[in-house]
């Protein structure tokens, strides 16, 4: 009788993985057929910026010549300089490149350090998270949020990323992994897994909120809870490792100083991110460059307006989408939510207070949890609005990015 319901907990396990990868490989493949068609014919139509060399000055994203580089143009750019730098040389004497923690570096190595195998990388860690996260959205919201939850993500416009030769893919899994892991009672996966998720980005290490948070509400054993002191450990062994090479352990930290941002309070960046986006209204509307409004920022102030107001878009749904999480999904989930964006709403960039902003946002997954839920009870109509301006979103950055022109 034990052996014939072990069995049947298995199959019905498999059956409900299954079940989760199906919606998920749709959202994953879909989502990034738009970015990359719509990347790869931007660099087609309109070439790339001619500052693209100022960006890439030893051609590290273009190694395979035409057609090739064109053709991985949506996977490799900006940032992906940084993580094959660090992962071809290490730290260097740089001040700004401890802000890349090192296990997408480390990963991006082990790989050769080469471009398609990196967004290969990214692209698989998408789609883990995308059925985890699938699973977790079941569990806490019920089967009918969980495609829309897993689509949302796909298809928003900072998603674009997670095909990227960048870090935010392979945090999402991690991220995703450790809070399944707990609400599932593996803590000593969920441990292990916030650890190295914050040897990926600085952010990682406030996992520790909604892991303590959800080990309060299921048991409160001390042998679970233990495991929980791996998540600040893996910043810990980042920091370690550069005292060994003889760089600043407080390096990554000091890293912020580099990129311009600086604390200036309490979600104090919201309100500058508003400020920027007022200023850059008044520009636009004068329909002169002279005088310029927001002085913070250099170049032309056409293209500084339009940055800070796209910007400001994804400050707009900040607040409901809080309250939503908080309404719909245990304590812990908003939590967590709160937490992770006081990292760049509480230390902006001087010149563009939002910077990032979506990117930041990409890898909340509780948020795209409580919209699985929204979608799903508002009916297909409410859904396909969703998904058309998200998807609209992702082909514009897509396109924006492959010419080597920030959005984020």
């Amino acid at each position: 009788m034990c052996v014939a319901t072990n069995s049947l907990a298995a199959t019905s396990t498999w059956v409900r993985w299954r079940a989760a990868s199906w919606p998920a490989a749709r959202a994953v493949v879909g989502s990034r057929l738009i970015a990359w068609i719509a990347g790869v014919l931007a660099v087609l139509v309109a070439g790339v910026s001619q500052r693209a060399a100022d960006f890439d000055p030893t051609g590290l994203l273009t190694p395979y010549g035409q057609p090739l580089d064109t053709l991985i143009a949506p996977g490799a750019r900006w940032d992906s300089v940084w993580y094959l730098t660090v992962a071809h040389h290490g730290y260097g004497s740089d001040p700004a490149a401890p802000a890349f923690f090192p296990l997408y570096p480390v990963v991006l190595r082990v790989l050769g350090s080469d471009l398609v195998a990196g967004i290969a990388f990214s692209l698989a860690c998408f789609a883990v998270a995308s059925v985890l996260l699938h699973r977790l959205t079941e569990i806490e919201l019920g089967p009918a949020a969980a495609a829309p939850a897993v689509m949302a993500l796909a298809l928003f416009p900072g998603s674009l990323y997670f095909s990227m030769v960048y870090s935010e893919a392979l945090f999402l899994a991690l991220s995703v992994g450790a809070v399944y892991a707990a609400r599932t009672g593996r803590w000593a996966w969920a441990g292990a897994l916030g650890a190295l998720a914050a040897a990926t980005r600085s952010a990682g290490v406030l996992l520790l909120v909604p892991l303590a948070l959800l080990w309060w509400a299921h048991g409160r054993r001390a042998r679970d809870g233990a495991w929980l002191a791996l998540v600040p450990a893996g910043v810990g062994v980042f920091c370690a490792g550069l005292a060994l090479a003889g760089h600043d352990a407080l390096a990554p930290f000091h890293a912020q100083d580099a990129w311009y941002r600086s604390f200036a309070g309490p979600f104090a960046g919201a309100w500058d991110g508003t400020v920027a986006a007022t200023d850059g209204a008044r520009q636009l509307l004068s329909g002169s460059r002279v005088p310029v409004y927001f002085q913070q920022s250099g170049g032309d102030p056409f293209i500084t307006a339009w940055h800070n107001l796209s910007l400001f878009v994804f400050v707009i749904p900040v607040v409901p989408v809080v309250i939503g999480i908080a309404r719909r999904l245990p304590p812990a989930y908003a939590a967590y939510v709160v937490a992770a964006l006081a990292l760049p709403l509480s230390w902006p960039v001087g010149p563009q207070p939002l910077m990032s902003l979506p990117r930041f946002e990409a890898v909340l997954f509780p948020a795209f949890m409580w919209l699985g839920s929204w979608i799903a009870r508002g009916g297909p109509a409410r859904g396909r609005v969703i998904y058309v301006l998200f998807g609209a979103g992702l082909a514009a950055f897509s396109a924006f990015v492959a010419t080597w022109h920030w959005v984020a």
